[in-house]
């Protein structure tokens, strides 16, 4: 195990690597001049002929752009090893003070998608295969096809307007840490994470219910029933943890893209998290916020599969690497 976990974390450091080239190469060949978009900030009908040379080599020499392609890249990863992830080129204000202050933000609301949605989602797949092919279980295989279905922003957006025409409600706009009040933060995060958590809870109904049943129809289940072991203990004990191994996948999944799936939330509700900020920064080609931002999610997503794995091997003890 020691051996396998060694070697995946040297994958992902080659992984990340691959990543980091590919959005350093892509970035620079978008169209536009940062240099130009900083002088003008963001003005439209803004060109190089509007601006004095000298200020423009100036700025350009400022942000680093004057180097080589290869000498802006080894210089930029160097400061991400030693965590000096510069600033802004708009704001001025240092990524990692940025981070530090994004980060939970986007921490708590995928927290509370994944946990709604495995709270939801794993009663309701257990009951449908348990309950199949009645009431409860067309039921469920509607609600999650709806899960399935349906865009979160669209919801978001269904949540919001028809909060407002019929019920005069709107969510919360200021954003509260739970250290400072929280039943405040569950308040302003509550209905994001529903939004979150229903399409991932609609999945992981759907594979749990699949696995269940396909354990239930086992060998040793039904040996399990003839030696007389009550339904219950033979449901959770035998069944349920066997069954379990393919959901944690999508436990995983829903865990690893906590980061790039709150985009959209992020935005519709105005939360002050990673995934608006990567987005601004997009927008606005901001060089180091959207290297840096990437990196992160790319050794977050790294992390959780390994995690994963690691989940495997504890659950079913037959598993070796």
């Amino acid at each position: 195990m020691t051996q396998y976990i060694i070697r995946r974390i040297l994958q992902g450091f080659l992984a990340i690597f691959v990543v980091s080239v590919i959005i350093f190469l892509l970035i620079r060949v978008a169209p536009g001049d940062v240099a130009l978009m900083v002088i003008s900030q963001g003005e439209e009908d803004f060109n190089r002929e509007d601006v004095d040379p000298i200020v423009l080599e100036r700025v350009e020499r400022l942000l680093g752009l004057d180097r080589p392609l290869y000498m802006q890249y080894l210089v930029w990863a160097r400061d991400m090893i030693i965590l000096d992830w510069k600033a802004s080129f708009y704001t001025s204000k240092p990524i990692m003070e940025e981070f530090s202050e994004r980060a939970p933000v986007t921490l708590q609301l995928g927290i509370y998608s994944v946990v709604l949605s495995v709270i939801i989602g794993l009663p309701i797949g257990i009951m449908m295969a348990l309950k199949q092919d009645e009431w409860m279980d067309y039921v469920g295989r509607i609600v999650s096809l709806a899960g399935l279905s349906m865009p979160n922003f669209w919801l978001a957006t269904l949540l919001i307007a028809g909060g407002v025409y019929f019920f005069d409600w709107s969510p919360r706009l200021q954003f509260e840490h739970p250290w400072e009040n929280l039943a405040g933060n569950i308040s302003i995060l509550f209905w994001p994470a529903v939004i979150g958590g229903f399409a991932s809870a609609a999945t992981k109904a759907r594979m749990m219910r699949s696995t269940m049943l396909e354990v239930l129809r086992q060998d040793y289940v039904r040996t399990a029933h003839a030696k007389g072991l009550r339904y219950s203990v033979v449901v959770y004990r035998h069944a349920m943890k066997n069954a379990l191994l393919p959901v944690v996948t999508i436990i995983g999944i829903s865990a690893a893209v906590i980061i790039g799936g709150s985009v959209i939330t992020e935005t519709i509700f105005n939360l002050p998290g990673i995934g608006i900020y990567v987005v601004r920064g997009m927008n606005q080609r901001d060089f180091p916020v959207v290297q840096s931002m990437v990196c992160i999610i790319a050794a977050w997503i790294i992390f959780v599969n390994l995690a994963v794995d690691v989940t495997y091997a504890w659950l079913d003890p037959r598993i070796r690497y």
